[in-house]
C-alpha cells in the first residue's frame, strides 16, 4: 500500500512538473474561431504573422506562368509547383489559373491551409466582364450591349450567373465591372463599358456588383466584384489607353467619380482596381487623395485595391515619379493600394518592400493596414472556415439551359434598331435572303472571353430561325487579304437573285478591344466598296453592325434604309439577331453612347456643357445617332406629363408621371427616358442629364403610366465650395424616347424650404 502511495505521488509530481515546463497551445487560435467577430480574428492573425508572410499577402501569382500549362485552363495539379509557389509562408492570390475542375483549386487551397505555417487561404482571381472566362461558361453580350438594354434587373441576373459559375470553380473574385465613361470612342476598351452616361453607368454598375456579390459573400453564389479602372480612365488623351487625363475635381466628381461612389455606397463593392493613368500629374496608383481620402474616408470602402497589370511599375518606368522598386511600392501602399498585379518579380517584391520597411518609408502600421484589407476580404468570403468548394456545384450551375436562355434574352434586348425608313424590317414575306460579308460568319464573343468558346454566327442564326421557309444563302464579298478580287461580284449576283440582302459590317477582331485604339472610326475600304455595290442592285438592304464601339457610318446611314446595331452579343448572338431581323422579337434597345459623324467631333457626348457647340465649317453640329436612340417595329405616343408636387424644398421629392401608348400594330417595349436641366446654377451644368428610365411593354392600342421619383440625388451639384448640394431654382423636366427625341417638358421649382 505504501509502495502504491509513493508511486501515485511520483506521478502527480511528474504531471505538475510537465504542466509548468511545457507550453500548452490553445486548441484553436482566435483567428481560426468562426464565432469571433471578423475584426477580432483579423487583429489576432496580423499579430502572429512574420514580415515576409505579410508582404506575400500583397503579391499576386500568375497561374498560367507559374504552372506552365499551354492552354487557357489549368488541367492538372502539381504538388511540386504548388509547394514552390506557396512555400511555408502562403501568398495573397493567384490569377490566370482557370481550373478546368474544382479539384485543382481545392488541392491548391488544401496545401495553403495545411502546409503553411498559419494556414491562410489563397484568393483565386479571374476575368469575367460578361461571363466567367473559363472554358464552356455562359457567355453574355459585351457590357456596352448589356447597357443597351436599359434593364438593370437583367444586368443583376447576369451578374448572379457569372458569380455562380465562377465560384463553382473555386474562384472567389472577378476583375470587373468596368465603370469608365468612354467619351472618346477611339479608345479600344469602349466595348467593356456601360456607355457614356454617369447615371446609366452607375445603375448598371450597382446591378452587376449586387449580382456578383450576392446576399452574402460566403455563399457559393457570390464572388468579390472589383470595379475598374479607378478613376477617370475612359477619357485618355487622343483615346490612347493609359494616356494622361487632365480634368478638374468638380468635373471628376460630377461625372466619373460619381459612378464609383455608387458602386461602393450602394453596390457594396469589396474590390477596386487602380487605373494605369495619371490625373493632373499624379499616377492613380500613387494618389492618396483618390485611394484614401475619397475612396476610404468619404465613401467608407472596406475592401482592397488592386493594381492594374504593371501599373505600379509604370511609376518607375513611365511616369518617372519613383527612383526604384522600393520607392514605387512604398508610395503606392502609403497612398492606399493593397496588391500588386505582376509589377515586380516575387523575390524582388519581397526585397523591395522589406527595404521600404527597414528604411521607414513604409511603416509597420501602414503595412499591417494594407495586409488587413486583403485578409478581411478572405474572412468575409468564408475562406478560413470553408476553404473548399463542393465539386458537385459545377454540374448543377454551369452553363445550364436557364443560363443560356438568359444570354439569349440579354442579346435580344441589347439590339438597337437605328434606322428603318422603308420598313424593310422585319423580314416577313421574303422567300430568299442573301447574307453578305465575312463578319456574318464571325463567332467572336467579345473581349475578355475564352478564345476556345464560340458564338452562334449571324449566318447560322438566320439559317436556324428561317428553317425551311426561307432560303438563306451566303457570299463573303471580300477577304481581308484581298487576294480573291471576284468575291464582290459573286455577292452582287447573289443579291440580285434574292428578295433582300443582309450585309454584316463592322469591326474585325484585330481592331477592337484592349490595346486596339483607333485613329479613325470608318468602315474599311473593302466594306464600303461592298455595301455600295449591294445598294446599287436596287434590292432592299439591311446593314447589320457588329462592333464594340461607335463607328462613323455616314454613307450607310444616309443610303441604306435599315440599320441594326447588334454589338457582340455573346454565345447566342446569331439567334438574337435573326429573331429581330425576322420579326420574332421587336427590338427595344437604346444606344448608351453617342455615334459621332466624324472623329473631328470627338469628344461628343450628349450631356455636354452649354458652350460645347460642335460647330464646324466642314461638319454638322449633330451626332449621327444620339444617346438613347433606338427604334421599334411599332410607335409610341406620350401624353399627360404631370409633376407632383410642382414645388419642393431642397430635401424634398417629386413624382413625375407620363402616359405612354402603343400607337402601332404590334406589341413592343419602349424605354421611357427622363432628363432634367438646372436652369440657373452657381456652376455650369449639362444642357440635359439623364435622371430616370423605365421599360414598359405594351400591346397595340394599350396604354400605361410610367412614374419617376426626383429628389436630392438627381437635383444636386458640386458647388463652388466643392460641396454637394441642392440649390433652389427652376429645373426643366424632359421626358422622351431619346436625348434628341424629347416628347414632353415641364418645370419643377425647388425652394429653400416650404
Amino acid at each position: 500500500m505504501t509502495h502504491l502511495v509513493k508511486y501515485g505521488v511520483f506521478l502527480l509530481l511528474l504531471f505538475c512538473l510537465l504542466s509548468f515546463t511545457v507550453e500548452r497551445k490553445p486548441s484553436i487560435y482566435p483567428y481560426k474561431n468562426p464565432k469571433l467577430p471578423v475584426e477580432q480574428r483579423l487583429a489576432d492573425l496580423i499579430g502572429r504573422m512574420t514580415l515576409k508572410e505579410k508582404i506575400l499577402q500583397l503579391d499576386m501569382f500568375s497561374g498560367k506562368n507559374e504552372y506552365g500549362f499551354k492552354g487557357h485552363e489549368a488541367t492538372e495539379y502539381s504538388e511540386e509547383i504548388t509547394a514552390r509557389i506557396i512555400g511555408n509562408t502562403g501568398i495573397g492570390s493567384i490569377h490566370d489559373l482557370y481550373p478546368i475542375n474544382v479539384d485543382i483549386a481545392n488541392k491548391i487551397q488544401k496545401y495553403a491551409m495545411e502546409k503553411t505555417r498559419l494556414g491562410i487561404p489563397v484568393l483565386f482571381i479571374e476575368e469575367g466582364l460578361h461571363g466567367y472566362s473559363g472554358k464552356g461558361s455562359t457567355s453574355f453580350p459585351i457590357p456596352i450591349e448589356l447597357s443597351s438594354a436599359w434593364d438593370t434587373s437583367l444586368v443583376r441576373q447576369v451578374g448572379h450567373v457569372i458569380a455562380t459559375e465562377t465560384r463553382a470553380h473555386g474562384v472567389e473574385m472577378i476583375l470587373g465591372p468596368v465603370l469608365c465613361l468612354p467619351n472618346d470612342p477611339r479608345w479600344g476598351r469602349v466595348e467593356e463599358t456601360y456607355g457614356e452616361d454617369p447615371y446609366l453607368d452607375a445603375l448598371n454598375g450597382v446591378a452587376m456588383i449586387k449580382g456578383l456579390q450576392g446576399k452574402r459573400l460566403s455563399n457559393n453564389d457570390a464572388v468579390i466584384a472589383e470595379p475598374k479602372h479607378f478613376a477617370v480612365h475612359g477619357i485618355p488623351e487622343a483615346g490612347s489607353n493609359t494616356a494622361p487625363v487632365n480634368i478638374g475635381e468638380r468635373e471628376a466628381r460630377s461625372r466619373y467619380l460619381y459612378v464609383f461612389e455608387k458602386a461602393i455606397k450602394e453596390g457594396g463593392a469589396m474590390g477596386i482596381m487602380a487605373a494605369y493613368s495619371e490625373i493632373d500629374g499624379v499616377p492613380c496608383v500613387d494618389n492618396k487623395w483618390l485611394l484614401t481620402d475619397v475612396l476610404r474616408k468619404e465613401w467608407g470602402f472596406k475592401g482592397f485595391v488592386l493594381s492594374d497589370l504593371g501599373a505600379i511599375k509604370m511609376s518607375l518606368q513611365n511616369h518617372a515619379v519613383a527612383v526604384d522598386a522600393s520607392d514605387a511600392l512604398s508610395q503606392t501602399f502609403n497612398a492606399g493600394l493593397n496588391m500588386q498585379f505582376y509589377d515586380f518579380g516575387h523575390d524582388d517584391f519581397v526585397k523591395a518592400v522589406t527595404t521600404a520597411v527597414n528604411n521607414k518609408t513604409l511603416s509597420l502600421t501602414q503595412l499591417n493596414k494594407t495586409v488587413a484589407d486583403i485578409l478581411r476580404v478572405k474572412f468575409l468570403l468564408g475562406m478560413f472556415d470553408h476553404p473548399y468548394t463542393n465539386p458537385a456545384l459545377i454540374s448543377e450551375v454551369f452553363h445550364t439551359e436557364a443560363n443560356q436562355d438568359l444570354s439569349l434574352k440579354a442579346a435580344r434586348e441589347g439590339i438597337c434598331l437605328l434606322k428603318n425608313d422603308e420598313s424593310v424590317l422585319p423580314i416577313t414575306n421574303a422567300k430568299s435572303i442573301a447574307v453578305i460579308g465575312p463578319l456574318a460568319e464571325s463567332t467572336y464573343l467579345g473581349g475578355y472571353s475564352n478564345d476556345e468558346d464560340k458564338a452562334i454566327s449571324i449566318l447560322d442564326g438566320l439559317k436556324q430561325r428561317a428553317g425551311n421557309n426561307i432560303h438563306v444563302n451566303y457570299e463573303p464579298g471580300y477577304q481581308l487579304d484581298g487576294k480573291q478580287t471576284d468575291l464582290q461580284n459573286k455577292a452582287v449576283d447573289l443579291v440580285k437573285k434574292s428578295d433582300v440582302a443582309v450585309v454584316v459590317l463592322g469591326e474585325e477582331t484585330n481592331i477592337v478591344g484592349e490595346g486596339k485604339d483607333r485613329a479613325e472610326l470608318d468602315l474599311s475600304e473593302q466594306q464600303m466598296n461592298l455595301i455600295k455595290a449591294i445598294q446599287a442592285t436596287g434590292k432592299p438592304v439591311v446593314a447589320v453592325l457588329s462592333n464594340g464601339r461607335p463607328i462613323t457610318i455616314n454613307w450607310v446611314a444616309k443610303n441604306i434604309p435599315s440599320v441594326l446595331e447588334t454589338w457582340f452579343g455573346g454565345e447566342k448572338s446569331g439567334l438574337a439577331v435573326a429573331d429581330v431581323l425576322l420579326g420574332n422579337v421587336n427590338p427595344s434597345g437604346k444606344l448608351p453612347i453617342t455615334f459621332p459623324r466624324s472623329v473631328g467631333q470627338i469628344p461628343f457626348y450628349y450631356d455636354h456643357k452649354p458652350t460645347s457647340y460642335h460647330k464646324y465649317v466642314d461638319e454638322q453640329n449633330t451626332p449621327l445617332f444620339a444617346f438613347g436612340h433606338g427604334l421599334s417595329y411599332t410607335t409610341f405616343d406620350y401624353s399627360n406629363l404631370h409633376i407632383s408636387p410642382a414645388v419642393v424644398p431642397v430635401n424634398g421629392t417629386a413624382e413625375v408621371s407620363v402616359k405612354v401608348k402603343n400607337s402601332g400594330k404590334v406589341e413592343g417595349t419602349e424605354v421611357v427616358q427622363l432628363y432634367l436641366r438646372d436652369e440657373v446654377a452657381s456652376v455650369t451644368t449639362p444642357i440635359l442629364a439623364l435622371k430616370g428610365f423605365q421599360r414598359i411593354n405594351l400591346k397595340p392600342g394599350e396604354s400605361g403610366i410610367v412614374k419617376f421619383k426626383i429628389g436630392p440625388e438627381h437635383l444636386s451639384l458640386w458647388n463652388r465650395q466643392m460641396k454637394r448640394v441642392v440649390e433652389p431654382g427652376m429645373f426643366k423636366i424632359m421626358v422622351g424616347s431619346a436625348s434628341d427625341d424629347i416628347r414632353l417638358t415641364d418645370s419643377l421649382k425647388v425652394v429653400s424650404k416650404l
